[in-house]
Parts: structure tokens; C-alpha cells; sequence
């Protein structure tokens, strides 16, 4: 093979400089001529003219070159057309192939993009024996090109199978080959496969059915039908399902698996208003070609993952510093749905968990869809509550086992973990180092405590206490601003939700109050107030379900009247169940004045008060303490709501660290088994039932020692 030397372009030289003609001294004349030697006519030319100087051929000025370094003057550059390699003597060139591949023979392995127009008569290729007649046997040079060995020519039987060496000696009419069989002691094999454009997702439409293309990409996701193995591609441009069929319900490709860099051929094919490539042939890239892809398709991805930089919702400083946190949040979630990946929301179970929740869901769904189709919504997102206000072993269990079925199901990757209103604490850790075991990242928005020994297994973390916040900025109104950088467009449609969230965590900061303010045009305070204990009331009974549908309802995010209607009925039932309790409740709580003032209130929640029905016991105690706090309206009260083994802490004007208690008592306490945590005036306890007295004692001394505001 041979191209022009782009050097010096076909010319074998370059011009190194120009110097005056010595024989004309640059006038480009001759100063004498032969007339015995020139005609007529050249003789009145002279005579008029005077002479071109033979020199420089009338210029004045010669060039003064040199061979060119690059072709070696030969003006074209020479490569072997087997191996690429450069040929600098073309003489010694046997039909444009180097020495080296002259030495040994060329055996061709035929890609199963070729057909039979990329066979040539007089080469060699590879085969594979498909059948044997009586008068000969068939080999397979690839799926789609065969010919047949006649049984003259066979020496030693092959068997069906066996892997063969053929000289094509004739393509005869019809696309019959006659093929030799040859035995090699050297040869080189060259793989041949079909020169077709590269193309992307995003330039194949329906437009060109039937075409033959080349795509490159990532392998995110491998499901196995009752006929093809559909192969689902992540390229720059987006995605495409390709689909490989060997036989009926068999795998194909055994060898690719989610995660690797493929080239894929295949023909264009027009399915339920999409396209899908039909294969023909998928090869494993790696070294370098695979590199290359991933990076290219990285930069792209990651050009798209840029969140929306926009103002907030309300003014807040606190948010404002939060706000690299945030866009980093957004871009990872971002980058998990280009990449599809699968995405798994945890949230806690109540309403600032649910609408932390929600403001998420309603931004990356529509995105979810648009990159993976109709069907992606069951395929690559799930939502699930979690009862505590943190991730549980109980959580991590599920999550890691459905997200093993689903890799072994749909070939799927392993999910992204999204953990809104839990996440922050030392007692997330556990659950983070099993998910860490199967390579599960995880990003947290919370507005707990937070404990700096989990950042170690966040790949992203939102918290307020990161930038002086707290708790009041709850994990409803983050979740709506990050939501809102994912997806801008749905802004109008949960700006709603972090009034709900504020109201639902009692929340007194000043954001609280301008979220309220900014959606006051269509909710009133109290019907904000009902929506929160609506989704309470409603998410108690549906325990780990998500709710899909019913909580948007609630939430007012589909049909008005139904969000009406079912918010009243919902909070008439909560509100009987919750007078009911404190009928009981109330009766029994034992109150006594601390040492500082405060007042504290204790409820036996096991004994006096019903048991597995609304309202639960955090919930019980929260609204015990309510009531207490309007009874003492002037005074700091505390209320503590206890079980055998647990302990649930209200507390309004005593300033406590709930977390640093947990700490210390059990420090102080050996053989309690203390932990728990929470905010740093709202949370809860847990303790072997054998300690309770030891450690309620111990619990209302630190109470008792604790400033108040009042």
C-alpha cells in the first residue's frame, strides 16, 4: 500500500534554500546560443528575446534541496498491507507486503461481519467443519460464508467441529467456494473484518433500516428472552439494545458481561417505533482500544451530567454554602442514570423522609425514561421507606439481595444508593460496609448529626452541619434544590414540598418559614400540616412499601379532588387513633422539675399505651410532648417516651447533644449495649431491657445538667 510522502508532498526532495543562478547571474537569459543547433524559428525568438537560460529554466534562481527525510526520495511512503509495517525498498517488496509476512503464510480469520464479497479466491482462512456428505464436507469459514471441500480432496476425515485450514481455490456461480484443505507447519493469522462506518446512538434512526454499522461502547445490560440475548450499549450518544441470537432462549456471547468495552456490527432494525441493531458480530475490546472508547464516552458523559447551576428557591446562607455539595450530589445521580445504572432510594419513614424522596424520584424518572425507554422505569429505579432514621442491616440485606437477582436476572450492575433524611450517623456505618463489600456506592442527604467516620464510604454528602447549619434545614428542602439542579423543569411541580417537609419536622428555622411563605398562594398552613401527618398515618401502615401512587396523591401531585378527599379522610382517621392514645397517654406521664429548670416528662409507652397501631411510639411521644409543651408554655420541657428496651427523647428549650449522650452513656454504662442518635433535641435510644433503670437513671442526670433557654 502506498500513499503521497506528506512531507514533501509526491516531490521525493525538500527546497532547503534558493541562491542566484551562476550561469545566468539571476537574469534568466543565456548570453550565447548555438544556431547550429536550434530552428528557425528559435533563431528570431533569440533575436528578439535573447535566450532561456538552460539552467534555471528563465527563473534567475535555483533551488538548492535535499532527499526527503520522510519517503527517503521516493516520494510516496510504503507500508505492508498485512501488517502495516513501513516498506523502505519497494523493490524487495513481494505485492506490496514486507519481507517479514513473505516469509510465512497468511491464514485469514473472517470476522462474522464479512460475507462473501470479502473472500478471495487463492487465499487461505480459517473454518470450522458444519457437516459431512458423502461427496464432501462443508466448513464454515464464518456464520454467514460456507464452502465445500469434495471428498477428492480430503485426505484424513475431519469430524464436525473440527477446526480446519482452507485454500479457497474458486468462487464458482451462486456463491459456491471450492476449498482445498491445507496442513501448515507456519502461518500468521489476520483477522478480517468488515471497514464500516462508526457510528452512535444518537445518529441511528429508522431512516436506516437495513444498513450495516459499526457502534463501540459500554455493556450495561444483558437480558436473557425466550429468543436473542438483548445486549443494551452505553455510548457518547446514548444507548441501543442489540440483539444476538444463536437459538431460541440460549445465551449469546457468553463471554461478554455487563461492564465491558464492545465493538458491535450488526444491521439496523426498525422494533415498536425504536431501533435496535440486529448483531453480526461482538468483540471484547481491551489495552488500548478499550481505553480509548471509555474515555471518549466519559467526556461525553460527563459534558451531560452538568447539573443546572440555578438560584434557589428561598435566600438562605446555610444553603448557599451547601451548594458545591449539592451540585456534586446532583452530577453523580446524573451520571448514574447516563451510565444506567441502577437507582436505589432509601428514605425514612415519615414526611420529611417521603418528600426528601419524592423531589428526588419526580427529577430523575423523566430522565430515566429518556435514556432507557418505557420499560426503564421497572429496570433501573426502585424506592423503598426505611423505619428507622438510619440505614439498618435489615435494609442493607434486602438492597445487596434484589440487586444480585437483578445481575443475575437482567445482568444489571449494581445499584447506586441514594440515602435522603438517613445516612449521617455512626449507625449507618454497618450497613455501609456490607453494601462496600459488592463495590455499592452510596450518597447521603441528610440533615441528622452527622459523624465524620462515614464519609469513607460516600461517594457524595449533604448535610447542613458540614457548613454550621442544623437540623432545621431539613433533608425535604435539600432534596427539593438538588432535585431541582437534576432536572429544572419540574421546580413548579414540588416547590410544595419542602413547606410539607419544614411542617412535618416541626422545623423553626428561618428557611422553614420562607418555604411556607413561597407556596402560601396555594396551601394554607394547616392544610401543609395535614398533608405531613397524612403521609405519616399512611406510611405506617404500608411499612416497607413504597406507596407509589397513594403518597402522590397525598402530596397533590396527580388528581386534585382525590388529593382532597383522601388528605381529609386520612387525617380524620389519624386524629381519632391520636386522641385516643392521649386519652391514655396523658393520664400516666410522671413529670418532675430538674435541677435546671426544666421540666421533664416520662411515659411508659409498653405499658401504657396501645401497642402496634397508629400512632407509634416516637410518634406517641412526640405528640405527648406537644401537649405538655402548651401546658407549660414559659418553661423548658423534655419529654421521654420509654419502652423495655428503648427510649424516645422531645425536648423544647434544653439545649442537649442527643448523639454525644448516646457516646457517653455508653462509655459510662459497660454492658448496657447503648446506642441510638438522631438530632441533637430529637431522637432516640436503644439499651438491653436488663439496664433500662441504669441507663434511664443516668439519662435524665445529663438531662438535668444540660443549659436551657428559657
Amino acid at each position: 500500500m502506498s500513499k503521497e510522502c506528506p512531507d514533501c508532498h509526491g516531490r521525493g526532495y525538500e527546497v532547503i534554500s534558493t541562491e542566484v543562478c551562476p550561469l545566468c547571474k539571476g537574469k534568466g537569459k543565456s548570453k550565447s546560443v548555438d544556431f547550429m543547433k536550434i530552428s528557425e524559428k528559435d533563431i528570431d525568438s533569440f533575436l528578439k528575446n535573447g535566450a532561456v537560460c538552460e539552467k534555471c529554466k528563465g527563473k534567475g534562481s535555483i533551488e538548492i534541496t535535499r532527499p526527503c527525510e520522510a519517503c527517503e526520495g521516493l516520494g510516496k511512503i510504503y507500508t505492508c498491507k498485512v501488517c502495516g509495517a513501513r516498506i523502505h525498498n519497494p523493490e524487495d517488496a513481494e505485492d506490496e507486503i514486507c519481507s517479514t509476512c513473505a516469509r510465512s503464510q497468511h491464514v485469514y480469520a473472517l470476522d462474522e461481519s464479512c460475507d462473501l464479497k470479502d473472500v478471495e479466491a487463492g487465499k487461505l482462512y480459517h473454518g470450522i467443519v458444519s457437516s459431512i456428505a458423502s461427496f464432501g464436507v462443508f466448513v464454515d469459514l464464518n456464520p454467514h460464508v460456507r464452502g465445500l471441500m469434495h471428498s477428492s480432496n480430503v485426505g484424513v476425515q475431519p469430524e464436525v467441529g473440527d477446526a480446519v485450514i482452507v485454500l479457497v481455490k474458486s468462487i464458482k456461480a451462486g456463491g459456491k467456494l471450492d476449498l482445498i484443505p491445507k496442513t501448515l507447519a507456519k502461518y500468521e493469522t489476520i483477522e478480517l473484518e468488515k471497514e464500516l462506518p462508526l457510528k452512535d446512538s444518537s445518529q441511528i434512526d429508522t431512516s436506516m433500516k437495513g444498513r450495516l454499522i459499526r457502534i463501540e461502547g459500554e455493556v450495561i445490560q444483558v437480558k436473557q428472552t425466550s429468543g436473542p440475548t438483548i445486549f443494551t450499549i452505553s455510548d457518547e450518544g446514548g444507548f441501543i439494545p442489540c440483539a444476538a441470537f444463536e437459538s431460541a432462549g440460549k445465551r449469546s456471547y457468553p463471554h461478554i458481561d455487563v461492564g465491558m468495552i464492545v465493538s458491535i456490527t450488526g444491521e439496523v432494525t426498525p422494533r415498536d417505533e425504536q431501533v435496535q441493531i440486529e448483531v453480526m458480530s461482538m468483540k471484547l475490546l481491551t489495552g488500548e482500544k478499550e481505553t480509548a472508547v471509555k474515555t471518549r464516552v466519559e467526556k461525553v458523559i460527563d459534558e451531560k451530567a452538568a447539573p443546572a447551576d440555578i438560584p434557589f428557591l428561598i435566600e438562605s446562607e446555610i444553603l448557599e454554602k451547601l451548594r458545591p455539595r449539592m451540585l456534586h450530589v446532583a452530577k453523580e445521580i446524573k451520571k448514574a442514570i447516563l451510565h444506567s445504572t441502577p437507582i436505589l432510594l432509601r428514605h425514612h419513614a415519615d414526611a420529611d423522609g417521603i418528600t426528601s424522596a419524592i423531589a428526588i424520584e419526580r427529577a430523575i424518572l423523566p430522565l430515566i425514561t429518556e435514556i432507557g425507554g418505557s420499560d426503564a422505569e421497572y429496570y433501573f429505579y426502585k424506592r423503598a421507606p426505611s423505619k428507622a432514621p438510619f440505614y439498618e442491616l435489615a435494609d442493607v440485606t434486602r438492597d445487596i439481595s434484589f440487586a444480585l437477582e437483578d445481575y443475575a436476572r437482567h445482568g444489571q450492575k449494581m445499584p447506586l444508593v441514594i440515602q435522603v433524611d438517613n445516612g449521617s450517623t455512626e449507625e449507618d456505618v454497618p450497613a455501609m460496609r456490607q453494601a462496600n463489600v459488592y463495590g455499592i456506592d452510596m450518597l447521603v442527604i441528610d440533615h441528622h448529626h452527622p459523624d465524620d467516620i462515614v464519609d469513607q464510604y460516600l461517594i457524595g454528602h449533604v448535610n447542613p452541619a458540614h457548613v454550621g447549619g442544623d437540623f432545621g434545614v431539613t433533608a425535604g428542602m435539600l432534596c427539593a434544590e438538588v432535585a431541582r439542579m437534576i432536572n429544572p423543569n419540574i421546580s413548579d411541580t414540588i416547590k410544595h414540598l419542602p413547606a410539607v417537609s419544614a411542617v412535618g419536622d416541626r422545623s423553626e428555622a428561618p428557611e422553614a418559614e420562607r418555604y411556607i411563605s413561597l407556596v402560601s398562594d396555594r396551601y394554607t398552613l394547616e392544610e401543609l400540616k395535614e398533608m405531613a401527618l397524612a403521609l405519616d398515618y399512611e406510611q405506617f401502615w404500608l411499612k416497607f412499601s413504597s406507596g407509589k401512587g397513594l403518597i402522590d396523591d397525598i402530596l397533590d401531585l396527580g388528581d386534585h379532588t382525590i388529593h382532597k378527599n383522601l388528605v381529609s379522610l386520612l387525617c380524620e382517621q389519624a386524629n381519632a387513633m391520636i386522641k385516643e392514645q392521649l386519652e391514655i397517654c396523658l393520664f400516666n406521664v410522671k413529670s418532675q422539675k430538674l435541677s435546671n429548670g426544666a421540666i421533664m416528662n416520662v411515659i411508659d409507652v409498653e405499658n401504657y399505651a396501645q401497642k402496634f397501631t397508629f400512632p407509634p411510639p416516637g410518634k406517641t411521644s412526640g405528640e405527648v410532648h406537644d401537649v405538655l409543651t402548651k401546658k407549660y408554655p414559659d418553661k423548658p420541657v423534655v419529654t421521654i417516651g420509654y419502652g423495655p428496651d428503648f427510649a424516645v427523647i422531645r425536648s423544647k428549650g434544653v439545649l442537649m447533644n442527643i448523639p454525644k449522650i448516646v457516646r457517653e452513656l455508653r462509655e459510662d454504662i459497660k454492658g448496657a449495649g447503648v446506642n441510638g442518635g438522631g438530632h441533637l433535641v430529637v431522637g432516640s435510644i436503644k439499651f438491653v431491657e436488663g439496664m433500662r433503670t441504669e441507663v434511664l437513671s443516668r439519662l435524665a442526670e445529663k438531662i438535668a445538667s444540660a443549659e436551657v433557654v428559657y
